[in-house]
């Protein structure tokens, strides 16, 4: 009887000791990519869904990409839920812009940097590429140059590939078809955008979100806020932008998706006091994409509607 006991307690122990090895929480499970689930998806937890996304259609069915922020939210006042935390902890790779975007966030990733791979891909750009504003801050938002965006991507799948070498060709050749999109897309907003003329590329937005749009298609662009949602707007910001739109006759305004009208609304109604019927050119993506299942909710149906939108609104008129 004492022979069965001692058995069974040995058993017991070595049974617990062998769930311990295999744990996904053991301490180099995520950071080298093994586990006891090697044919599962990688499971990836990005931000914003402009990485999201495009690294969903990189990755194919070797991961599982989850966004923690949606259509219609602003990440740059972003604060992450008890359920976000739960979230980043079962990740195994986390993809977030950074340059300050997702501002709030800052000691999360920190913390999860100690325990597995945690990546702000928009900082691995040289600075000298990137946009400084008055103050000395670098703009965050450069998926809206595809170019810049495409060296982000890269640095995510370079970090997929070494995370999981066994699928790194498959990572690459997907990488480069969607690249290949990227190009074409860029391709045609360019022929498309370079026929407004030039007095008329005045893109008039709610948030300085649109720096790097304006610079690949040169188009002169105003933001009420600056390059933070978490600007104020003050009364002399929304006049310099009447007499702005006034002294260069703007067709149209453009309110964002993800930012409070009022300001833009504000423009509109200042200009026909003033005599001028500006009209609102239609809604942006800037920090948010669209519904997921629609063509806006993805990177490049997103970019492709602000294409389009822009132009429309833009040569309102002018055409």
């Amino acid at each position: 009887m004492k022979r069965l006991v001692i058995l069974s307690i040995l058993s017991f122990v070595i049974l617990f000791n062998l769930e311990g090895c295999n744990s996904s929480d053991s301490p180099n499970a995520n950071q080298t990519g093994e586990s006891n689930q090697k044919d599962s998806p990688i499971q990836v937890v990005t931000t914003i869904s402009q990485i999201g996304e495009p690294m969903q259609v990189i990755g194919g069915d070797r991961v599982e990409v989850v966004s923690l922020m949606g259509p219609g939210v602003d990440p740059h006042l972003y604060e992450a839920t008890q359920g976000d935390i739960h979230t980043l902890e079962k990740a195994e790779i986390i993809f977030y812009n950074g340059l300050n975007l997702e501002g709030n966030m800052g000691e999360i990733f920190s913390k999860m940097k100690e325990k597995k791979v945690t990546i702000a891909i928009a900082e691995s750009i040289d600075e000298g590429k990137l946009l400084i504003d008055e103050d000395g801050a670098l703009d965050p938002h450069i998926w809206f140059d595809l170019d810049l965006w495409k060296e982000a991507l890269n640095e995510a799948t370079e970090v997929l590939k070494e995370y999981s070498p066994e699928n790194a060709n498959y990572f690459e050749e997907n990488k480069e078809k969607y690249f290949a999109q990227m190009d074409e897309l860029k391709k045609e907003a360019k022929e498309k955008l370079s026929s407004v003329p030039k007095e008329q590329r005045i893109l008039v937005t709610a948030h300085d979100a649109f720096g790097y749009f304006g610079r690949m298609y040169d188009i002169e662009v105003v933001g009420l806020q600056g390059l933070s949602t978490e600007d104020e707007v003050g009364l002399s910001d929304i006049q310099a932008t009447i007499d702005l739109i006034i002294e260069k006759q703007v067709p149209s305004v453009f309110v964002e998706s993800s930012v409070n009208q009022n300001s833009i609304q504000a423009v509109i109604e200042g200009a026909l006091k003033a005599g001028l019927q500006v009209e609102l050119g239609g809604e942006l993506f800037s920090d948010a994409m669209g519904e997921e299942g629609t063509e806006e909710g993805t990177y490049l149906g997103m970019y492709r509607h602000n294409v389009n939108t822009v132009f429309d609104g833009l040569t309102r008129g002018g055409q």
